[in-house]
């Protein structure tokens, strides 16, 4: 008697344990949203096409240009307005790092007399690709040195941190200006 309701119960647990599988295989497979109805007007039929629209949108990226004669170049950076104006405004500055996927510029110490008493040193990070003014993280450092042993190091400077981001700004839309007149 005792190895009949050991039996049944196995069936059942074996039932539940399938029907349980089956719907969690169910609720997650409709949760993955792998078909999602979009109009086909909306994409060119042409693989390159597609492609091009698709690095239009962000949705991908390509180190080098596809073209079989060997000339790689980089396309991504110099496409964003926002990049190329930061680092055209920064251009009299030594850069100790410029990194396009890290969205972050930062300079070294600069001063322009030569006196060794006013340093600068500008880090710009990119919140956005949108030219707006809330698109940048302007931070400025000032160093003062009494001799190369005692400085101090500041980073409040908004009017330098203002006029850059002015700067930057008004290049960048010149760019995009500039770049739609292109097309």
């Amino acid at each position: 008697m005792y190895g009949i309701v050991v039996m049944i119960f196995m069936k059942i647990y074996k039932l539940f344990a399938k029907i349980a599988l089956l719907s969690s295989l169910t609720i997650y497979l409709n949760s993955c949203g792998i078909y999602k109805p979009t109009d086909a007007r909306e994409f060119p039929p042409e693989p390159e096409k597609r492609v091009q629209k698709n690095m239009e949108e962000g949705r991908g990226f390509r180190l080098f240009s596809g073209d079989k004669k060997g000339n790689n170049t980089f396309d991504f950076a110099t496409s964003n307005e926002l990049w190329r104006a930061s680092l055209d405004t920064l251009d009299f500055m030594p850069l100790i790092s410029a990194d396009y996927s890290g969205g972050i510029i930062i300079t070294d110490w600069y001063n322009e007399s030569n006196n060794f008493e006013d340093y600068i040193k500008i880090s710009v990070r990119f919140l956005t690709n949108e030219i707006r003014s809330d698109a940048l993280n302007v931070k400025v450092y000032t160093k003062r040195c009494q001799n190369l042993n005692n400085c101090i190091v500041n980073e409040n400077n908004p009017e330098i941190k203002n006029k850059l981001i002015s700067t930057i700004l008004t290049k960048a839309s010149k760019y995009k200006k500039n770049n739609k007149k292109d097309d």
